[in-house]
């Protein structure tokens, strides 16, 4: 599966649907770059195409702040990327299915991944939005199918796939020029992914 994160424009909405990645990323921590209001990512919701699934991103939000935003946007599912805990995670799922973001540094955190009560488990640096990877090898062990973000883009995607046996594959800073999304990093990302995928 493939999910490109961070959408702010109706450029990007645009180019996604004639893509059709499985799901895109409307980030909604203030600390964020690619920031967007759930106003704004509402509008831009509802001009995507049937079958591409929004996400609302977080980190370290309130259970009550989350129910607040997904109550202005209508998101498909909620990833965590912060410290939330177990039970914000059982809370959120009676309402949402959750993707658990974890920085993954050794083999350690490997096994506290698995054992996530989360629908899907999102393993990356940890930096959040820098284009940063981390050490592949440790996903080897990986007893669980996961989606992998973290320095991700068009050049190394299908790299990644065949190193990591990833579920699923997450990308937005190295999908962008000058701070923004570029429509051909884009389609190159897409493709090369899907290109992995069928000789898989």
């Amino acid at each position: 599966m493939i999910k490109i994160c961070g959408l702010r424009e109706m450029e990007e909405i645009e180019a996604v649907n004639r893509l059709e990645p499985d799901f895109v990323g409307f980030v909604f921590a203030p600390s964020s770059a690619r920031y967007i209001s759930p106003q704004k990512a509402e509008e831009l919701r509802k001009k995507l195409r049937p079958g591409i699934r929004s996400v609302g991103v977080f980190r370290d939000s309130t259970p009550e702040e989350i129910e607040y935003v997904t109550e202005l946007c209508h998101v498909d599912l909620v990833q965590l990327h912060g410290r939330e805990g177990d039970d914000i995670i059982r809370r959120i799922q009676k309402k949402f299915r959750v993707i658990r973001g974890l920085a993954i540094e050794r083999e350690s955190d490997i096994r506290l991944a698995e054992k996530s009560p989360a629908d899907y488990i999102l393993l990356d640096h940890g930096a959040g939005g820098t284009g940063e990877s981390f050490d592949w090898s440790l996903l080897q062990s990986c007893r669980r199918p996961f989606f992998l973000a973290g320095g991700l883009g068009p050049d190394n995607v299908a790299q990644a796939i065949r190193e990591t046996g990833a579920a699923a594959v997450d990308a937005s800073s190295l999908l962008e020029t000058a701070g923004r999304k570029d429509p051909r990093k884009m389609e190159a990302f897409v493709r090369e992914a899907r290109t992995c995928r069928r000789k898989d």
